[in-house]
């Protein structure tokens, strides 16, 4: 019963698949089976505590996992202990043989990861062997293999290359130097008997281990960034150019004439491209991805709740356009990020930029989605300087791998085991309003420069301010009749707004607008087009509109939330409280105030030296205001976690009401020099949000701590792209890795305030006890007194679902207080009546808790996390305190 599968093979053995299916007919035909209601599943993560009711099921779980440890006597389906002593031998038998038996899985599983991260598929059945290797991975994969089966000793369960993986580890997940890692290798050599087997040197270790990873291109370009030189499969044919075909700039440094040797040609600008169609294919390799990229399909919804970008109307209107993508659930939706940082503090001027452009699936699950392991890297965009609208030079060889995923290519589906053509399409990009209009081709600069409203907005120029303003941009949105739009004095100088909302322009429209239009990789610089800034504010025409099925996207590029909310809070704060050099009712705003509103107690008056005096305004505080609001802030706390539930459509529909109400309240009291861009996208986002699904899967934060993770890989600042690629290429090999090795993680499992339950429970146990939870910290143990075991047998019985006709039919008795008398009552009525699964799992909750109980100081349950009082003192955030409703006219809280 514990042999399951061949050494180092995948397929389970027949006779194993048989000796389950005689055990679940033997369990089935058990009365204590019968009785339970289902099957205590013997697996090693139920361990006979879970009961079953469906037979499959047990059967999936023995066939995934194994039996539970020494379960050679079916003692809790049945079976009787025997009085002889052949099972304790048997058993001593297994125990001893243990560590063999590790070792044979340890190394089973580097042959797994080695086949996988070569591409190569080793079909088991019934035990004879078929070998489909490609030739031209063969030579690759059997010097790896011949790394994986060499022991570093006679009975060690590791090898060189399990070494090497550990050692590569430890730098990808604590950044650890190279001469660090150098001086492990080192030690280990010195400290160990056996040398051969051993990496010599960080750099052997990291030869060896390369061989797992994904390959990297090296591709030159243009030193002002016109052009790359490569070719594809799409008619581009650079490859062989020297100069550039725009400019004329050299390709390759000058050489050094003195020196009499073959000197190798050194481009003066290259860009480092990692390939996403490979990643995508390993995500379909490895048995701990496979599974779950199908997740969207069969976890759909039919409630109004949003819980994943699959449940937004952008990700059903695609499916609708495209009926046969939509056929495989295995067809990959993506996103993409850009965005630039600085990666190191320098003393000029002009400091450095890089861009990396980053690749994300969105058929995993939530736990999985956005997460840096499968946030891929695509390619490094080469500083110093931002590229603008010549960032679509760089996305070029991205661009046609997406054509070609639309296409298809072949994959392995290791889950399913078999092949099939993966399809892959780009929902959208996410970057912050300057990125927005560099990927779309939509300036976000001037008074048009909000990409919703187009030309249709009523933004104007401040003379005084020099800058475009959205005041009175929004009285528009509101309901027809609604109040706001009649008033003459509160807004906008003798002004009422009879205009609707401006229209919603469709993908098709901004298509045909944008099909005139050059593309910068063609002309290699950018054109300015006539009416710019006045009825449009195009620069090009986006390279994404080379993909097919582009148009077919409702929302293309998403307004980041993350920079909308600091900008807007920050304006607000700085505003009401003075600062300095940061807020937006400066001199300048008073100046603009009498041409467009009527407050003359706001507006500057002029003293008889000549000088202004700026009257105090309305919302700003005093300096006394000032510092009781910052205390204030400084002793808040809030619960670990904490946010609005804003996850149903219903929600949306109301925020998309209450924003333009809010933004009208805020301009009868700031001055239009406080309504800039980021003011007025806001009235957008909750339209976005039904657009694209839950925000989180749409804004910059994870992309934002993955780009600090590069920043803080960099080691040689005089080749940062290149340092930052080698970090990703280490981190993404040992995350690979670490799906065959627990202690190869890339890092440490944070589930934060989820619960992971794996395990699924008999149908008939009670609502109260279904939800997932997990304590944290020291187990302790408590005796409650009387006072205490009343109040918990109680309230877990009123919260209890199934008890809920019980105490509707005793309050209508009217025959006592229900913390006094209804938990006897109660259990009176469940004794004397028929016993059925239920009743019995009844029966148990009416004998009420035991006065022992088990204690921690923290427990996570239903993705909240709570604290004793005791253990939440000093602690930045407040999470102790559970209120609990009571069903008197009295509420309860503890």
């Amino acid at each position: 019963m514990y042999d399951m599968k061949y050494p180092g093979r995948r397929t389970l053995k027949a006779r194993f698949k048989h000796g389950v299916r005689e055990f679940v007919t033997y369990a089935m035909s058990r009365d204590v089976v019968k009785r339970e209601g289902g099957i205590r599943c013997p697996c090693i993560k139920c361990s006979c505590v879970l009961i079953i009711k469906s037979p499959e099921d047990v059967i999936d779980h023995l066939e995934n996992v194994g039996f539970m440890d020494d379960y050679y006597v079916w003692r809790h389906h049945g079976e009787q202990e025997p009085k002889n002593t052949n099972v304790r031998f048997m058993v001593d038998t297994h125990a001893s043989s243990s560590g063999v038996r590790a070792e044979c899985e340890n190394f089973g599983h580097m042959e797994d990861m080695v086949g996988d991260a070569l591409g190569v598929n080793l079909s088991y059945e019934r035990g004879d062997e078929e070998e489909i290797i490609p030739n031209e991975k063969a030579l690759k994969f059997y010097s790896m293999m011949e790394e994986v089966n060499k022991p570093l000793f006679e009975g060690s369960s590791d090898s060189k290359l399990s070494m090497c993986v550990r050692l590569l580890a430890a730098k990808s997940n604590w950044n650890v130097p190279e001469d660090c890692l150098e001086f492990f290798s080192k030690m280990m050599l010195d400290a160990s008997p056996v040398k051969d087997n051993l990496p010599k040197s960080y750099y052997d270790a990291k030869s060896l281990v390369s061989k797992l990873g994904l390959e990297v291109k090296k591709i030159d370009c243009c030193v002002q960034g016109c052009m790359l030189f490569y070719d594809n499969e799409f008619g581009t044919n650079d490859g062989a150019l020297e100069e550039c075909k725009f400019c004329n700039a050299p390709r390759y440094q000058v050489c050094n004439s003195d020196v009499h040797r073959t000197q190798k040609k050194v481009s003066v600008k290259s860009m480092f491209y990692l390939s996403i169609i490979p990643r995508l294919q390993r995500l379909f390799a490895s048995m701990q991805t496979a599974s779950q990229m199908t997740w969207h399909y069969y976890n759909k919804t039919n409630s109004n709740v949003m819980r994943h970008p699959s449940d937004g109307l952008a990700w059903k209107h695609f499916d609708a356009m495209h009926r046969d993508f939509a056929e495989d659930p295995r067809n990959v939706r993506l996103g993409l990020c850009s965005d630039g940082f600085t990666p190191y503090i320098q003393a000029s001027a002009s400091p450095y930029s890089c861009w990396p452009v980053i690749v994300t699936p969105y058929n995993l699950p939530p736990e999985m989605c956005m997460t840096k392991p499968y946030m891929f890297l695509s390619c490094i965009i080469p500083g110093p300087s931002n590229p603008t609208d010549g960032i679509d030079v760089y996305l070029q060889p991205l661009i046609y791998d997406l054509k070609r995923l639309w296409i298809g290519e072949l994959m392995y589906d290791i889950a399913r085991k078999e092949n099939f053509t993966m399809r892959a399409a780009l929902m959208w990009t996410i970057n912050d309003f300057p990125a927005y209009g560099m990927l779309s081709g939509w300036s976000t600069h001037g008074k048009l420069a909000c990409p919703h409203c187009m030309k249709h907005t009523k933004s104007f120029y401040l003379k005084e301010g020099g800058k475009s303003s959205w005041f009175d941009c929004h009285r528009r949105f509101l309901p027809e009749n609604h109040q706001f739009r009649r008033k003459k004095n509160l807004f906008k100088l003798n002004t009422i707004e009879t205009d609707g909302p401006p229209p919603k322009i469709t993908s098709y429209e901004v298509f045909d607008r944008v099909s005139g239009l050059q593309r910068f990789p063609d002309v290699g610089k950018r054109t300015r087009y006539v009416g710019y800034g006045e009825s449009h504010n195009w620069t090009k025409r986006s390279i994404f509109w080379d993909l097919p099925y582009w148009k077919d996207n409702l929302l293309r590029h998403n307004l980041d939330v993350m920079h909308i909310e600091k900008n807007f809070g920050d304006n607000i704060l700085h505003t009401v409280m003075n600062v300095s050099g940061k807020t937006k009712d400066n001199e300048k705003a008073r100046l603009d105030l009498p041409l467009h509103c009527n407050r003359p107690e706001m507006e500057l008056q002029r003293l008889p030296n000549g000088k202004y005096l700026k009257p105090k305004a309305v919302f700003a505080l005093t300096s006394d205001e000032a510092k009781s609001v910052c205390m204030w802030l400084k002793e808040l706390r809030m619960p670990d976690g904490y946010s609005s539930n804003l996850a149903r459509m219903d929600e949306l529909v109301k925020m998309d009401q209450n924003i333009p109400i809010i933004l009208c309240k805020l301009e009868q009291i700031f001055p239009p020099g406080f309504f800039d861009s980021m003011e007025h996208l806001a009235v957008h986002l909750a339209y976005e949000a039904m657009l694209g699904g839950p925000v989180q899967y749409r804004w910059m934060y994870p992309f934002e701590r993955f780009m600090g993770d590069s920043k803080r890989t960099v080691k040689n600042k005089a080749r940062v792209e290149g340092s930052i690629c080698a970090s990703y290429l280490h981190r993404e090999t040992s995350h690979f890795c670490s799906h065959y090795f627990n202690n190869l993680m890339l890092t440490p499992k944070s589930t934060r305030n989820e619960v992971i339950d794996e395990c699924e429970r008999s149908p008939w146990t009670l609502s109260v006890f279904r939800l997932s939870g997990r304590p944290s910290g020291a187990e302790g143990e408590y005796f409650m007194n009387d006072a205490e075991m009343r109040s918990a047998r109680v309230h877990v019985m009123i919260n209890c679902t199934e008890v809920g006709p019980y105490l509707q039919y005793f309050q209508g008795l009217n025959v006592g207080d229900i913390f006094a008398n209804f938990p006897e009552w109660f259990k009176d009525q469940v004794k004397n009546v028929v016993p059925t699964p239920q009743i019995f799992h009844l029966r148990g909750l009416a004998d009420g808790p035991r006065k022992l109980v088990k204690e921690w100081h923290t427990y996570f349950v239903n993705g909240y996390k709570f604290h004793t009082q005791s253990w939440t003192m000093g602690k930045k955030t407040m999470n102790s305190g559970v209120y609990v409703k009571g069903i008197s006219a009295v509420d309860y809280c503890y």
